[in-house]
């Protein structure tokens, strides 16, 4: 192995759990199109925080794409979210698509697969703020401080009907320009760190 990084984590791995493959075989094994060198079957690491502790959250309803996944998974590591929640029919978030786009997001966010939205939403000891772009008031209205967590739905069908009547608040990103819609990840993005812009603004 070239590679400094990958040669620290082979010394830490029993020699009969490595194996030697070569670069043809490797290929075809590979899910991923420029593989890094190094495959590993791992398990699934379960959460260790208790989601009734959760503080800024990100409820991720029906996320089809795992590279939009990944990318609002790293937004949210990057603004200091306490947990994400995942619905049944979200991506995989241990894909190596979603693993690949999150850079490394999987390792500071606790994530919960397979949950309850409408349950999160309910215990969730703060405010739930939903984006829906037929909502009258704009995010930078809303009041983003203290516990929020913001709902984020599919990228063509958006937040289901059961899921929005559960928000506190609907909120619509202004778009001054001729586009219909923003990108899923994007939109997940802005209204994050909305929360740290207005947190971080004197009084």
């Amino acid at each position: 192995m070239n590679h400094r990084e990958i040669r620290n984590v082979l010394r830490r791995i029993p020699a009969s759990n490595l194996y030697t493959l070569p670069d043809s075989l490797f290929s075809e094994i590979s899910p991923v199109v420029s593989p890094s060198g190094i495959l590993a079957i791992v398990p699934v690491p379960t959460p260790q925080m208790r989601p009734e502790k959760c503080r800024f959250g990100v409820l991720l309803e029906d996320i089809q794409d795992a590279g939009n996944l990944g990318s609002i998974l790293r937004s949210a590591a990057a603004a200091g979210v306490d947990c994400a929640f995942l619905s049944k029919n979200c991506a995989f978030a241990w894909s190596p698509k979603t693993l690949r786009a999150a850079m490394g997001a999987h390792f500071q966010l606790p994530i919960f697969e397979d949950a309850d939205l409408l349950a999160v939403a309910k215990s969730f000891k703060g405010k739930i703020i939903a984006t829906d772009a037929d909502a009258k008031k704009t995010l930078y209205q809303a009041n983003c401080r203290g516990p929020i967590a913001f709902v984020i739905g599919n990228e063509g069908a958006g937040i289901s009907a059961t899921l929005l009547k559960s928000a506190h608040e609907r909120v619509m990103i202004p778009m001054p320009g001729k586009m219909e819609s923003l990108n899923v990840a994007a939109a997940a993005a802005i209204c994050l760190f909305e929360k740290i812009r207005q947190e971080q603004r004197p009084d």
